[in-house]
């Protein structure tokens, strides 16, 4: 059995990469704030019944730790993480960036993968065999950032550096990071 859990999984990337991973044979837990998206993609799936819909605020350490739980609890091992969930804000000037709009983007596109990577490595690190893969959702943005996009932008940089962090140290317990820039 192979397992597999994809953030932002109601729409979009998220969406796409989940009902790819069903079809190919992996249970999946879809991860995201609407129950409503989640269940669409699953009933979508044609395999309700290796699809586990887990609404999440992600943003929350207590529903991170939550969606990683039942996971293990029901599949008792993880194999894929595809942290995807993320946003952007408006395309305005940096001066008039509301902090809280900053800090919202900061929170879902980099803190909620933090969160989502150090519940994954928990649980690949401890299972038989050890080890997993993290797929990390960066951007294009990344490496050529877009004019008025400083909160997106940023954290797509910094995404990138702790996808390299995460390839560095989870070596030694046989666990590869990576990241898609789409864009």
């Amino acid at each position: 059995m192979r397992v597999a859990i994809v953030t932002g999984a109601g729409s979009g990337i998220g969406k796409s990469a989940a009902l790819a991973m069903l079809k190919d044979g992996y249970n999946v837990g879809l991860v995201g704030r609407r129950k409503d998206m989640l269940e669409k993609t699953a009933a979508e799936s044609g395999a309700r019944d290796r699809a586990m819909v887990l609404p999440a605020d992600l943003t929350k350490d207590a529903e991170v730790k939550a969606v990683f739980s039942e996971i293990r609890s029901k599949w008792g091992r993880l194999d894929v993480l595809f942290n995807n969930a993320g946003m952007g804000a408006p395309a305005v000037p940096m001066e008039d960036l509301p902090i809280e709009k900053f800090r919202e983007v900061v929170n879902i596109n980099l803190v909620a993968m933090f969160m989502c990577t150090q519940e994954a490595i928990r649980i690949m690190k401890a299972q038989d065999p050890k080890g997993g893969r993290i797929i990390n959702n960066g951007s294009i943005s990344a490496h050529a950032p877009r004019p008025m996009s400083v909160a997106y932008t940023s954290t797509k940089h910094a995404v990138t550096g702790l996808t390299k962090c995460i390839s560095l140290d989870g070596r030694k317990n046989d666990i590869t990071a990576s990241q898609i820039d789409i864009g």
